[in-house]
């Protein structure tokens, strides 16, 4: 099992940016992911700086580590600009991006951009917009020069030169755990990303956090299989914070480890943490967090 974190983009890159992202290669993480929003929860009345540069910036400050979103969405982007960020991004990094991208959710993403008296889309309408947007942006990231007409998304003539450094074009991991983001995951993702089950995460407990985790992987290797394809191809990542285990898998090293071991046994293969963020639903021992990083990450390595 690797072990990455995900560093919300919360401070200015002379303020703690830049050191942090640094930070997190020197302590040996597999990969640093940021979310991708306008805005997030409780961090909407302070700072929050866009993904693509906070990347880019890290992609400048960084030479080993993998760099990604978790999770990009349609909420806000066009697949024939994001292609371009993305090509851009993957350029500067020398490689070491991964896409994480997922249908979007109902929050401050989808409403920002909204007209006076338009409604945000239904789940219908994200999932519809979803498929369509993972399946042009895969076009783009692949050929030099795409025309596309869909129900959403359209492009005429886009050219993406000289595309992606990793080829055919940077990892999708695809966030999903409906039939429908999942069979998408089995057709176009390279890995697949969970955070749990959200109907239980206030009201269940960590075994039934793990029975669900379990039955997600179970249905996305059934999709894999209706695809034509080995559900082992997929990295399996759990970003975890959103289950009823909250915070306390950061309070000890053995703690971290006890709790790793369970969802590997399931399969994941990838567990991200959040960095500690003081006064939030992500405050932790920033000491522990970092002895979970080389002690825990070590032990769970095998």
């Amino acid at each position: 099992m690797r072990v990455s974190t995900v560093i919300l983009p919360i401070h200015r890159w002379s303020e703690g940016g830049r050191t942090t992202w640094q930070r997190a290669e020197e302590l040996g993480f597999h990969a640093a992911y940021t979310y991708d929003h306008l805005s997030w929860r409780s961090f909407r009345d302070g700072p929050w700086f866009g993904a693509v540069p906070t990347l880019t910036a890290a992609a400048a400050a960084t030479s080993r580590l993998r760099l990604g979103t978790l999770v990009t969405s349609p909420n806000f982007r066009h697949p024939v600009t994001l292609a371009k960020e993305l090509i851009t991004l993957d350029d500067v990094s020398g490689g070491r991006i991964t896409l994480g991208i997922g249908a979007g959710g109902s929050g401050f993403d989808a409403t920002t951009l909204l007209r006076g008296g338009e409604e945000p889309w239904s789940p219908r309408e994200r999932a519809d917009r979803f498929g369509e947007f993972v399946e042009l942006l895969d076009r783009l990231l692949t050929h030099d020069a795409v025309t596309y007409e869909g129900t959403h998304y359209s492009a005429y003539e886009a050219r993406d030169i000289p595309g992606c450094v990793q080829r055919p074009r940077l990892p999708f991991a695809v966030a999903a755990t409906g039939p429908r983001g999942l069979r998408l995951a089995a057709r176009h993702g390279q890995a697949w990303v969970t955070t749990g089950d959200p109907k239980i995460s206030e009201t269940g407990t960590p075994a039934d956090s793990l029975a669900a985790i379990g039955g997600q992987i179970d249905r996305l290797g059934k999709a894999c299989a209706e695809a034509g394809r080995d559900a082992d191809d997929l990295d399996k990542i759990f970003l975890t914070g959103f289950t009823p285990d909250g915070t306390g898998p950061l309070s000890s090293v053995d703690a971290f480890v006890d709790f790793a071991g369970r969802h590997a046994e399931l399969g994941i293969e990838e567990i991200v943490l959040h960095w500690p963020i003081p006064d939030s639903i992500f405050a932790a021992d920033v000491g522990v967090f970092e002895k979970i990083a080389t002690e825990g990450a070590a032990q769970i390595a095998g």
